[in-house]
């Protein structure tokens, strides 16, 4: 008896993957949208002893920056205060590989003192209110945490279902020159 082939649901995933690039714009877009479509990161820093510390944490973004709030003292605003060079990874559910989308954003990292007027628009777009309700704390007062901001200088966007329009599913972001 003779077995068939499995059926490919998506046959556009067999064979060598496209290498074009997406317009800026469009791959912008798609950045801006998975920023705003998830909401965990795994921030990683370097350690004193030059080994990577790799720790989740929930985001917000205002444009390609993304930033969360950190104690002072632990050891991923130790780190950054020492060297502010950051890896911040970004995927959304992964159900198969048509779905594969993330990105890696590479840059420095800076924090901002809640008295900052540098902080002012950031913690507009900061949704604390439901972290304040979540934790019993009062909805009229606002955090006094430090924020961390997250720069790219770089960013590897992977979205497998780029192929099926005959784009590459890895691009790079970098800013635009001046």
């Amino acid at each position: 008896m003779r077995q068939s082939a499995m059926p490919l649901t998506n046959p556009w995933l067999a064979g060598p993957a496209p290498a074009a690039e997406l317009p800026r714009e469009a791959l912008e877009e798609r950045i801006l949208n998975l920023l705003s479509t998830q909401n965990m990161a795994v921030i990683a820093t370097v350690n004193t002893d030059g080994s990577p510390a790799a720790t989740p944490v929930r985001y917000y973004s205002l444009g390609l920056e993304i930033f969360y709030t950190s104690w002072n003292d632990s050891v991923k605003s130790r780190n950054l205060r020492r060297d502010p060079r950051v890896s911040a990874g970004i995927f959304a559910p992964l159900v198969g590989q048509a779905s594969s989308r993330g990105a890696q954003l590479f840059g420095t990292a800076r924090t901002l003192e809640r008295e900052d007027p540098a902080s002012d628009g950031y913690w507009e777009a900061f949704r604390w209110q439901s972290d304040h309700a979540e934790r019993g704390r009062s909805v009229s007062e606002p955090p006094s945490d430090p924020l961390t901001v997250i720069t790219p200088h770089r960013i590897l966007y992977t979205e497998h279902w780029l192929r099926r329009t005959g784009y590459a599913p890895r691009q790079t972001w970098r800013p635009a020159s001046p």
